[in-house]
């Protein structure tokens, strides 16, 4: 037992969980993204609204969300602990820093990035998150198509919440560029032969992924999405 907290407690257990839960988070956006998708169809949100009632309503969902949450701290509270560990180790830094060297922007500005991500998320619960679970447990009918419609077109502050959702896109972007390959090489699946198809792989799935997200705010602001 000893042993197992020492490894959980050390870089190599914190970067493992990092991978694991980063993961699992992945698989999260996939099932998000999909449903969100559903909002070009061009119904008036039918289509979607029937498959948000779904999510919102299904007792596995809610039990999923727990783990989703969980996930969430988890991976953030390790992100956070890391950085501070790799601050400690290295206190008064170099005396000459050529980063670029060695790797990318991006991958350097981790902490940065997942800030932005958290800042994002904070407001993307509070837009329609929290609202969403309010109407269920309050039994009253919520049509969550209209809510999202109302936050992007209201006028000035549309066009910041709009600016806002998109930055917070270009952030998963980049996040998810660093993130994707890191997790699999965290956990040990690399190698010569599937590493390239996994970066690959990442570099596809982030791009499309924060594409589709940064367009539906997009959408509703230039009346693509009615």
């Amino acid at each position: 037992m000893s042993n197992s907290k020492g490894f959980l407690k050390s870089s190599i257990g914190r970067k493992a969980i990092m991978g694991l839960t980063g993961l699992f988070l992945v698989t999260f956006l996939i099932v998000h993204v999909s449903i969100n998708s559903l909002l070009f169809v061009g119904d008036s949100g039918a289509t979607f609204n029937a498959a948000a009632n779904f999510m919102a309503h299904n007792p596995v969902i809610r039990v999923v969300e727990i783990g989703l949450f969980a996930g969430l701290i988890l991976h953030t509270v390790q992100a956070l602990l890391l950085t501070l560990a790799n601050r400690k180790a290295r206190p008064q830094g170099y005396a000459v820093v050529n980063g670029a060297a060695n790797s990318s922007w991006y991958s350097r500005s981790m902490g940065l990035l997942g800030t932005l991500l958290l800042l994002f998320l904070v407001m993307h619960l509070y837009h329609f998150w929290w609202p969403t679970k309010v109407a269920v447990f309050t039994d009253h009918e919520h049509n969550t198509f209209d809510e999202i419609k109302a936050v992007f077109t209201d006028g000035t502050m549309g066009i910041i919440s709009v600016l806002l959702y998109v930055i917070g896109c270009i952030s998963l972007a980049y996040h998810l560029l660093h993130g994707f390959q890191s997790g699999f090489q965290t956990l040990g699946l690399n190698h010569k032969k599937y590493t390239p198809l996994i970066k690959k792989t990442g570099i596809g799935f982030s791009i499309i992924v924060s594409l589709l997200f940064a367009l539906m705010p997009i959408g509703f602001l230039i009346g693509f999405i009615k």
